[in-house]
């Protein structure tokens, strides 16, 4: 029987030893060093792997930069929606606050133009306040705060900043009622500002603008002409804005033209009135003979003396 020997082929043959190899590069190793730290040679050659690894570095960390610029993005569009929830809820808790500003800036300006009016009307304007409007659809009434103990009378008239509102009708011992100038029985005589042309302004109902009745089809008005009153009917100071004219109809088989008037006074939106009382409405007495006389002979007598 043929022996087998025990040593490996020539094929797998491993060359030196482990322990050979081992030394010989550990002797190379330490030839590198000290070169490199004595005269600096494998500088350039760290200088190119740095350039070759570079990609390879940049492609091990694409992942993990990915998932921190993901992170980042939903934590940013979190933060974004929580800011702009509170942002939102901001906006709600000032808008109340910033919509009573407005009304207040508005609600004084009409007061400073009611005082304006009243220091025009000196002690004959009593201020008040609208309390409700009537219950009555078919009547165009609203009440105030004020009646007798104030010395309101019926057929005084009432105003508002901007021009007429209507009448006192109704007078009770704390409270008066007030028919505006679209009730359909109310009437206020008035004249064109632009061209002095007199009528009268006829109130037609709820829901209707008040007309200017009688007039003739080639009478000298314009859309858009203000209508004053004229003070021809002793209740209404001349000179107060009532109404501007909305439409003007003139056909020719027709007596008249329909005219319609817009109210310029916010009967609806205005809170505090002013209520004219009736020597604001009359014209300054004029002097009686005989006390001009007895003024005239009173200042000749003292041109004598002098």
């Amino acid at each position: 029987m043929r022996h087998v020997s025990a040593e490996p082929p020539a094929f797998f043959r491993r060359g030196p030893s482990p322990l050979a190899r081992l030394a010989f590069f550990g002797l190379i190793s330490i030839a590198l060093l000290f070169l490199d730290t004595r005269y600096g040679y494998l500088e350039s050659v760290r200088q190119v792997a740095a350039i070759i690894i570079y990609p390879l570095q940049r492609a091990a960390r694409m992942p993990g930069e990915a998932l921190g610029a993901v992170g980042a993005y939903f934590a940013s569009q979190r933060a974004l929606t929580d800011e702009n929830a509170e942002l939102k809820r901001r906006l709600v808790e000032r808008a109340a606050p910033a919509q009573g500003y407005a009304l207040a800036r508005q609600e004084n300006e009409r007061l400073k133009a009611l005082l304006d009016i009243r220091g025009r009307y000196a002690d004959a304007a009593t201020a008040v306040d609208v309390l409700y409007a009537g219950r009555d659809p078919f009547a165009q009434k609203l009440f105030v705060n004020k009646g007798s103990d104030a010395g309101l009378k019926p057929g005084e008239a009432v105003i508002d900043a901007e021009g007429v509102v209507g009448q006192v009708t109704r007078v009770f011992p704390f409270m008066a009622e007030v028919t505006l100038l679209t009730d359909k029985g109310h009437a206020v005589p008035v004249k064109v500002e632009r061209s002095g042309l007199r009528s009268v302004l006829y109130g037609a109902g709820a829901g209707r603008r008040p007309e200017l009745r009688f007039m003739a089809p080639n009478a000298d008005i314009r859309t858009g002409d203000v209508l004053v009153t004229s003070g021809m009917d002793g209740t209404y100071p001349a000179g107060l804005a009532v109404a501007r004219v909305a439409t003007l109809e003139r056909e020719t088989g027709q007596m008249f033209a329909r005219i319609t008037c817009e109210p310029l006074a916010g009967a609806d939106r205005s809170e505090q009135l002013l209520v004219l009382g009736q020597d604001a409405a009359l014209p300054p007495r004029p002097e009686e003979p005989a006390e001009a006389e007895v003024v005239k002979k009173g200042g000749r007598g003292k041109g004598r003396r002098g």
